[in-house]
């Protein structure tokens, strides 16, 4: 691991392309959070809503910060402190689980909670949503925001580490994808909330991850790939659901015009 002060040479294609890659690879892994931090801040009262986001996201990236500087700590988390004797891991040998592994695992089962919790909601609460508007509720959703950060903060940095050997490279690479997430996620997260039907959409994508993440944290490796292709193939159906319902209205509305 090449050492935080020492300046890679930015001229060098093979940087640039470690770059723009791993930027891009962490916007696309801060999709999930963005989602969760939408849903999550959603119960704020409107004009809180954008602070909560930003919050959030900048939350996230001091996470992903702080642990690439303990660079050496953190690939320390991989190592196993215990080991379950019922399962196997490949080699035959009982399974290993690590702080990382830990980690991911009660991200995983918060997740879930949370996210069944919220589909619960959705489908009890008749009416509009009411929004939660006492002094406490905003530090509630922080402090939600803030666990879910930890979690994919972690799986994050992870990712990077496999990817790229330049500690600034990876910081660079969060600092950029951060300010990106956070240009687009009042956007999103509007276009989340105004659709009732997408917001269930994107809590089955949360418990799905969270699902994913229980089984990382027990080594049992899904390929990411056929989750998120199941996602975007939902989210394809649901767009097309959508604009066939807005058709609906709008002849509806015309027979009654005429």
């Amino acid at each position: 691991m090449t050492f935080l002060l020492e300046i890679p040479n930015f001229t060098d294609p093979k940087i640039i392309t470690a770059l723009i890659t791993l930027t891009f690879l962490e916007i696309v892994l801060g999709v999930d959070n963005i989602i969760f931090i939408s849903i999550v801040s959603n119960k704020l009262p409107e004009s809180q809503q954008p602070k909560a986001r930003t919050i959030g996201l900048m939350l996230a990236m001091i996470f992903r910060i702080l642990l690439l500087l303990g660079i050496t700590w953190l690939i320390q988390l991989t190592d196993p402190v215990f080991t379950i004797g019922f399962i196997e891991d490949d080699d035959g040998l009982p399974l290993g689980i690590s702080w990382k592994d830990i980690i991911l695992i009660l991200g995983g089962i918060f997740l879930l909670f949370k996210s069944t919790l919220e589909i619960h909601h959705k489908l009890e609460v008749a009416g509009p949503a009411s929004k939660i508007k006492a002094p406490a509720a905003f530090a509630a959703v922080l402090l939600q925001i803030i666990l879910v950060d930890a979690v994919f903060s972690f799986d994050s940095i992870l990712t990077a580490i496999g990817l790229v050997d330049e500690v600034i490279i990876m910081i660079i690479a969060v600092i950029i994808s951060m300010i990106i997430m956070m240009i687009f996620a009042g956007p999103i997260s509007r276009f989340i909330n105004k659709h009732p039907t997408l917001q269930i959409l994107a809590l089955a994508f949360l418990i799905l991850i969270g699902v994913l993440l229980i089984a990382e944290g027990f080594h049992q490796h899904i390929n990411k790939s056929y989750i998120y292709s199941a996602i975007a193939f939902s989210l394809l159906v649901e767009l097309i659901n959508m604009r066939m319902r807005r058709n609906k209205e709008t002849v509806k509305l015309n027979k009654e015009e005429l």
